[in-house]
């Protein structure tokens, strides 16, 4: 059992909880609730930062393209971005298909939540602020802007799926080493590892508290792996991190 931070629909605030990671189940005194009986509420209420680039495969994809013109050289600091609060959605809840395109593109990725100011933190004081960890689909419209914000691509409505819960940092004894999964309709579709990170969980948070305070609630996305998968309508994604349960939402 893990202790999570979860929110049910009918509530108005968040609620801990004891979870089951691995049978996805909520343990309410002496009731266990499964994910599939119960209607939650993405689990967050501070602002969401996306990290691009931080994946040695993502980087290794894009090639030469990185070393041209206007930029001549991959990124020497976290890129970030920002996933605005009309994107934020819960588990089970439907992703939009904008009219105008046919596909999207899925962006599974780890999310740190924040748990206490962050400014200016060291590498090894860098887990001392955080609360936990949770399950964040960053969806895009598929583009190709790296280094410019994507906002048209990347901050529709409901385009940020995050939950089903928060679990609390320490239970998982390695953030840098999690196994995150990718299925469209029970399909494997992608598989990757926090292993694979340029710049670790603590590397990111003490790099990015440098130039800007990280408050808490707020939560930083660690990256998203190469080859995202791309969804059409009617899709059921479901991704999956190691220690912490899963994320399922269906494009609609």
């Amino acid at each position: 059992m893990s202790k999570a931070i979860i929110k049910f629909s009918e509530t108005l605030h968040t609620k801990g909880v004891e979870v089951d990671p691995q049978s996805n189940t909520i343990i309410l005194g002496d009731r266990n609730l499964t994910l599939g009986q119960s209607s939650l509420e993405a689990p967050i209420s501070g602002t969401v930062y996306g990290a691009l680039l931080n994946y040695s495969g993502e980087l290794k994809a894009l090639g030469s393209s990185l070393t041209k013109e206007p930029y001549n050289q991959p990124p020497k600091a976290p890129v970030l971005y920002i996933k605005p609060v009309n994107t934020i959605t819960g588990f089970k809840s439907s992703i939009p298909l904008p009219k105008d395109t046919s596909h999207l593109q899925i962006g599974a990725s780890l999310g740190i939540v924040i748990g206490k100011k962050a400014t200016r933190v060291t590498e090894e004081k860098a887990l001392d602020h955080v609360l936990g960890y949770t399950i964040v689909n960053d969806v895009s419209i598929p583009h190709e802007n790296f280094y410019r914000p994507a906002v048209k691509q990347k901050a529709r409505d409901n385009f940020c799926p995050v939950g089903p819960w928060i679990i609390e940092r320490d239970a998982i004894s390695d953030p840098n080493n999690l196994t995150i999964t990718v299925f469209v309709n029970d399909e494997l579709k992608q598989k990757n590892t926090t292993a694979n990170l340029i710049r670790p969980v603590s590397q990111l948070i003490s790099e990015i508290s440098e130039f800007m305070t990280l408050y808490g609630g707020d939560v930083l996305l660690v990256g998203v792996p190469e080859n995202p998968p791309l969804v059409k309508e009617g899709d059921l994604v479901r991704i999956e991190i190691d220690g912490i349960g899963y994320l399922e939402n269906t494009v609609k």
